[in-house]
């Protein structure tokens, strides 16, 4: 990594340039907040604030030169209602039962998992994970974290990583069954998440990055209202097709 810059009491060091993962013939670069630090919770609702996100036991925000077409969004859950097809989902899935337990292995978890990869998404530089690379991956020490079973009768079908922060769920990352198409179970996880932190008094649910012209990131706009952290602050207005920060507030 490269040397360290400072902000307020924080070093955050970036990566060299990469392949980005999202927009093809892309360089990418990471800001991660300095992984000797003690993090905690508040720390985590801090930086989410501004748009970082965490992986296994690092808080990061993609940093890339030129390019701003990642942006942070969040649901203000108190606000949200599901339109007709998000309504139809839950309808559909009105049958499983949800259970919320502790982020730690378990053999029938680790299976779905490598079955998700598999059916969904195989190439893709994930396959044939080790127990201890799915726990880094999902986990941290210092987070509390929790898994949402979703299971239809006794079979596990989806499970939802959610962090939990003072005023805010953090959706992590959702593995589902693929043999269930017709159910979107990725949907409905993410509908579950935004009803359960409205049920926990929290008053967002972050969603990670949406990017305009990934296809694959779509889905998350229809989840309104919304809110976009762009140039510095959150706004129910999406940032232009462009990409781009405005010129006075460029870095």
């Amino acid at each position: 990594m490269n040397k360290p810059t400072r902000a307020a009491s924080l070093n955050f060091y970036t990566t060299p340039p990469h392949a980005c993962s999202y927009l093809p013939g892309r360089q990418a670069v990471t800001l991660f907040a300095d992984p000797g630090i003690p993090k905690n919770d508040v720390v985590y609702g801090l930086l989410s604030a501004h748009g970082f996100r965490r992986s296994g036991e690092h808080l990061y925000r993609p940093h890339c030169q030129g390019c701003r077409a990642c942006v942070p969004v969040r649901v203000p859950v108190a606000e949200f209602e599901p339109n007709r097809h998000q309504r139809r989902t839950l309808k559909a899935n009105s049958d499983l039962g949800v259970r919320v337990v502790p982020a730690r292995y378990s053999d029938e978890h680790f299976a779905l998992y490598r079955r998700y990869l598999s059916g969904r998404h195989s190439g893709g530089g994930m396959d044939n994970p080790t127990p201890q690379q799915y726990l880094e991956f999902l986990t941290a020490s210092w987070s509390t974290t929790h898994f949402h079973e979703m299971r239809l009768e006794d079979r596990l079908v989806a499970v939802a990583v959610v962090d939990v922060m003072a005023d805010a769920y953090s959706a992590v990352y959702t593995y589902y069954d693929p043999d269930y198409p017709a159910r979107s179970l990725g949907k409905y996880a993410v509908l579950h998440e935004i009803l359960a932190a409205r049920e926990a008094g929290m008053q967002w649910l972050y969603m990670g990055y949406w990017i305009r012209d990934c296809r694959k990131m779509s889905y998350k706009v229809t989840y309104q209202p919304m809110e976009y952290f762009w140039s510095g602050m959150w706004t129910r207005e999406p940032p232009a097709p462009a990409g781009r920060a405005p010129e006075a507030a460029a870095e």
